[in-house]
């Protein structure tokens, strides 16, 4: 039970995780792990040395609320994690290496890792040699979103606070992933991308050999070298500039001036290397065949790939500072949750707290599209009552497709009480909507004919319809047909003796034939097909209807009707026009 006073709930909290008895130690360790998040008990805990005790605990053991209660201490920060062992250390490093574990378990001890990479340099490198990045990224591909989580946050830490060798390794995830995920991967694809930086701000300089290779380099991956070793340095430097000229080069005799400019620098470079190198036939090829097109098709490599890397550059804003605060989108919503909020006029100030809170992304979203369909004034009144109009006919469109459907006939298959699936039986409406005629047929059978149909059931009879758990098959075979509980459906008849039970193939045909029933006995259909189907045809007649009325500003309301006139003198006599 919840301890009353910090200071006793501490003492008596700091005894029970030392109780001989299992089952005291654990509740006091839930409770402690629970009232851990109040500062005023933390501290009261702390004082007795309750910390350390725990990390004591948890050298010896291995149970998740042990780290839990931790980890919600150490969150107040009223203790410095420099004074925790190199056990200790081990002992959560080896929850997160185990690779069968609780996953409750390893994402606190990930959480407490993160904790301590980020506190100091030691404890980073004590860390680094318990962790390897094999292993958290091997967390990274669990389908548990909370563990992703922690995981991407430890590694983020770890290549932050790590150097150059440690940032070598990039996240790949196609899965959908929480905002929280979202934002760790944010970080470190900038993490990554600034490491470009460096080359993007220098420019080529013409005395560094290895870079004169690299720009070399292109023009032979991209023509047939052949030996200069006898020509002349003139005629040498000729040959050069001319090749340079076809790869795009604005100053072929001097091409580094086209990587002076910084940004992109030298980057411009290593991506047009990359490329050359990476895949040498499409570049050969494309250089080639934009050195045989007219000047004004051409495409110059070079040039266009300067061009384009500064404009990458410029998009991922290679070289800002990782801006997580002042993020353009994440204030858009901010801006917007304050002022949605404050249009609503909170009374107190927890009232907008709680308006805000609630006011998440998702829901932005939905008001946000709400206010655009109003934009386009398909939400305008007027609009709203031009629908109401078109409901019946698109309605009545509807119920003769499912009425000539039921026409048509379904093929249905037995289930019996042995589970037995192989034998088939046909059920179709009559051409007059007075009959349905049913009966069994063989596999592969085509269309049977109404004649060919020996069973048959008038409308008139038919005195319900259900569907369900309601149905008389699913109740004799109740807990053996949950999978087909939703597909099945009943005809009562003869003063609900008797029935006949469909199983459906689809959810389509289940929805066209209980459609098409509830039409033969006069009842409005319900199913979610029928629904989609009428805002679909709603959607579309409503935009034919207001082609013409495109860019037309649509009133609310119907305009006013004039007052009629003081008099009517000026309306012409036609009995004079006679005379």
């Amino acid at each position: 039970e919840p301890c009353n006073g910090h200071g006793r709930c501490a003492e008596d909290l700091y005894k029970g995780i030392q109780s001989s008895d299992s089952g005291v130690r654990c509740d006091s360790l839930k409770l402690l792990a629970d009232v851990s998040t109040d500062i005023t008990f933390a501290q009261e805990f702390i004082s007795r040395d309750g910390h350390s005790l725990l990390v004591k605990i948890v050298e010896d053991a291995h149970e998740s609320v042990f780290s839990l209660a931790f980890m919600e201490l150490m969150d107040h920060g009223i203790v410095s994690w420099e004074n925790l062992s190199s056990v200790f250390i081990k002992k959560i490093a080896s929850f997160v290496n185990a690779k069968v574990l609780d996953t409750s378990i390893q994402q606190v001890s990930l959480a407490i890792l993160e904790s301590m990479v980020l506190s100091s340099s030691s404890l980073f490198n004590e860390v680094k040699q318990e962790i390897t990045l094999e292993r958290l990224i091997s967390h990274l591909q669990v389908t548990n979103q909370q563990l992703q989580t922690k995981a991407m946050a430890l590694l983020m830490a770890m290549l932050l606070a790590g150097g150059e060798a440690d940032r070598q390794n990039i996240i790949h995830s196609s899965s959908s992933v929480g905002d929280e995920m979202a934002h760790y991967l944010y970080v470190l694809q900038t993490v990554r991308l600034n490491h470009l930086e460096a080359r993007m701000r220098t420019p080529l300089d013409s005395y560094n050999q290895e870079q004169r290779d690299m720009l070399h380099g292109l023009r032979q991956a991209a023509f047939e070298m052949e030996s200069e070793s006898g020509l002349s340095n003139e005629r040498r430097r000729s040959l050069c500039a001319k090749e340079f000229k076809k790869l795009g080069f604005s100053n072929n005799s001097n091409p580094g001036l086209d990587l002076s400019r910084c940004p992109p620098g030298l980057l411009a470079l290593d991506t047009m290397a990359y490329f050359a190198s990476r895949y040498p036939d499409a570049y050969s090829r494309f250089v080639l065949e934009n050195s045989s097109r007219e000047d004004k098709h051409e495409c110059p490599f070079a040039r266009s790939s300067i061009q384009l890397t500064l404009i990458l550059c410029e998009i991922l804003r290679i070289g800002e500072p990782l801006d997580l605060v002042l993020s353009l989108k994440v204030m858009q919503v901010v801006r917007e949750q304050i002022t949605r909020t404050l249009s609503s006029k909170p009374t107190s100030l927890e009232l907008f707290k709680n308006k805000v809170n609630a006011l998440n992304y998702s829901e932005i979203l939905k008001l946000r599209q709400t206010e655009r369909l109003h934009q386009e004034e398909t939400l305008s009144p007027p609009v709203l009552e031009l629908k109401e109009r078109l409901k019946p006919e698109l309605l009545e469109l509807i119920r003769q497709q499912r009425l000539n459907r039921l026409c048509h006939g379904t093929l249905f298959r037995k289930i019996s009480s042995r589970r037995r699936q192989d034998k088939l039986w046909y059920c179709r409406l009559s051409p007059n909507h007075k009959v349905l005629h049913y009966g069994d047929v063989e596999e592969q059978t085509e269309t049977p004919s109404i004649e060919a149909l020996q069973e048959k059931i008038p409308v008139a009879d038919i005195k319900n319809v259900v569907t369900g758990k309601d149905c008389p098959h699913m109740k004799e075979n109740k807990g053996k047909q949950t999978k087909v509980l939703d597909l099945a459906f009943s005809i009562t008849y003869d003063v609900e003796e008797y029935s006949l039970n469909f199983i459906a193939s689809s959810r389509t045909d289940f929805c066209l034939w209980t459609d098409g029933l509830s039409v033969l006995l006069g009842k409005e259909m319900s199913s979610e097909s029928m629904h989609s189907e009428l805002e679909i045809l709603l959607s579309m007649e409503i935009k034919l209807r207001l082609l013409d009325l495109e860019n037309v500003p649509i009133p609310d309301t119907a305009p006013p009707i004039p007052k009629p006139p003081s008099n009517f003198n000026f309306c012409y006599d036609f009995s004079q026009a006679e005379q």
